[in-house]
């Protein structure tokens, strides 16, 4: 059983004999998973599609509900209206579903504390914002955007941090009331207290940032009527029971703001956890602008999902041991809190073939997850090749099967079995006497020898005897050596030059198709001996 007290205390003791008082308080709220129904979170803003970033806040998330009986919540935070962008929000829950880390509430699955949109939640914000204005904890704000640019800029010039000077937190009851009276536009604020208490962070430990010294008042409630990031997120996280607010490190700071927020309302504060960032393999920061870094891209390349959640936790920390390989179930059994560290997590994404190559040969050899990856594979080959495709034996569930199996361990995506290299699983090639002839004169004679050579063998092909038996075939030609011989039959049966190994092109394509290759071999070295022929014998002439 984990308990939240007892990790932060055996990080920072030195922390509980500054603050002895705290030390009740946080035995008080220590979160045993086996009395507090875990509840979490993950709270994208629909102004762009899911990042990979985003699926790795989401994972924890979804990680942490399942390793303690929970629930994982999706919540969308769209309420800066200018910025949405049209399909995000949609797209946000299909990637998860995708990933194989589906909410258990969500816009789209409802739940018993939705609405999950906050642009369906104002008049909630609304009564929250009206309490605290009620309560002297927030005012009445009627500053011009021209007079906060000029405060802008007139800290830029001296070098300071922009701030809000507070001014109209000032301002006397008659003189707020006669601007409301008047229409004047105008926001809420929130009045930051300079007693802001050290908290404790799940992986941080203590943190205490005395926000009033360094920030003007927040503004909460915005002059077109939707709340900022600030009141919406805990009014949201209190009604929603949200028990452990795991996110990125990039609002550790802010902590304090919201804890203030949280005792003026007074209502008690959900458990804390700030994740270190995902970065860039050289240390700088996933951007969205990375186009490459958005799931929707991932999913295009062919990239496996589990490979996806592998290589971000495999980065990072919050398990026992890193291994390569694990699955979601692992992810979860293997999932340690008091692993997660303060560093941040180095991505190398150069790594992601090999990642989704493992997880590849792991689908194939499970029945059902084949076949899935079977009927995925026809539906690729009929888009790329449907008017170059001359049989349709191709798409039959046993060869598709045979050849998954065959190159497993050596492909990384199914995308690699479309491509031209691949192209003669599904296409038979082309290939000119020319070709044949520049590599041997005794194209017939192999050809003939090979077809003798697949009879003998019966239905089953075996690529460990075929390789046995391509020497004995090199050995029977007169004049063409096993490099040659082997490249006259990889031109047959591919019209390619390099590929995987002739024996294994063979068991791939099965003995009548292999066959049905090599007899044109044979049709082609004979019309270019009638030619030949022909060309020999003089002409008579003409009287």
């Amino acid at each position: 059983m984990w308990l939240w007290s007892e990790l932060c205390y055996s990080r920072w003791p030195v922390f509980g004999r500054m603050f002895p008082c705290l030390r009740r308080s946080v035995a008080d709220r220590s979160c045993s998973t086996g009395h507090v129904e875990v509840r979490v979170r993950f709270a994208p803003s629909p102004t762009g599609f899911l990042h990979l970033g985003g699926l790795r806040t989401a994972l924890y998330n979804y990680i942490f509900a399942k390793k303690y009986g929970g629930v994982f919540v999706l919540r969308i935070e769209d309420t800066d209206q200018s910025r949405l962008v049209p399909g995000a929000a949609e797209s946000i829950e299909d990637m998860l579903e995708w990933a194989g880390i589906p909410p258990d509430e969500s816009p789209r699955r409802g739940g018993p504390l939705g609405p999950y949109l906050q642009s369906q939640r104002l008049d909630l914000y609304s009564q929250t914002a009206q309490q605290l204005v009620s309560s002297g904890h927030a005012y009445y704000c009627f500053c011009s955007s021209q007079r906060l640019e000029l405060l802008k800029k007139e800290a830029l010039r001296s070098g300071q941090t922009p701030r809000y000077d507070n001014r109209c937190r000032h301002l006397r009851l008659d003189q707020v009331q006669e601007r409301l009276a008047q229409g004047v536009s105008h926001v809420i604020r929130f009045r930051l207290e300079e007693d802001a208490e050290p908290f404790q962070d799940l992986v941080f430990g203590w943190n205490w940032h005395e926000v009033a010294q360094v920030e003007g008042d927040p503004v909460v409630m915005k002059a077109d009527g939707f709340p900022t990031y600030h009141l919406a997120n805990i009014v949201d996280d209190r009604y929603m029971r949200i028990s452990h607010v795991l996110r990125g490190s990039e609002w550790l700071i802010s902590t304090s703001k919201h804890l203030l927020m949280y005792r003026a309302l007074g209502w008690q504060p959900p458990t804390f956890g700030h994740l270190p960032l995902l970065m860039n393999k050289d240390g700088s920061k996933l951007s969205k602008r990375q186009g490459d870094l958005f799931i929707q891209r991932f999913k295009k390349d062919g990239v496996l999902p589990e490979a996806l959640l592998d290589i971000t936790t495999n980065c990072g920390s919050g398990f026992n041991a890193n291994r390569i390989g694990r699955r979601i179930d692992e992810l979860i059994s293997e999932f340690n809190p008091t692993k997660i560290t303060t560093h941040s997590a180095l991505l190398d994404l150069e790594k992601l073939a090999e990642f989704n190559r493992i997880h590849l040969q792991q689908r194939i050899d499970k029945k059902e997850q084949c076949r899935q990856l079977i009927e995925d594979l026809q539906a690729k080959i009929q888009q790329t090749y449907t008017e170059l495709m001359q049989d349709s034996d191709v798409l039959q569930e046993d060869y598709i099967k045979r050849i998954l199996h065959l190159r497993k361990g050596h492909i990384c995506s199914l995308n690699e079995l479309i491509s031209p290299v691949y192209a003669y699983l599904w296409v038979c090639p082309s290939f000119s006497s020319q070709q044949v002839a520049a590599l041997t004169t005794e194209g017939p004679h192999i050809a003939l020898l090979v077809l003798r050579l697949i009879e003998k063998q019966g239905e089953e092909l075996s690529v460990e005897q075929l390789n046995k038996n391509m020497k004995t075939v090199a050995k029977q030609a007169k004049s063409t050596k096993y490099r040659e011989v082997m490249k006259l039959l990889r031109l047959a049966l591919s019209g390619l030059q390099q590929g995987p190994s002739v024996a294994e092109m063979m068991v791939s394509l099965g003995r009548a198709e292999t066959s049905r290759r090599l007899q044109k071999l044979l049709q082609i070295s004979e019309s270019t001996a009638d030619q030949n022929l022909m060309n020999a014998v003089p002409s008579r002439p003409v009287h």
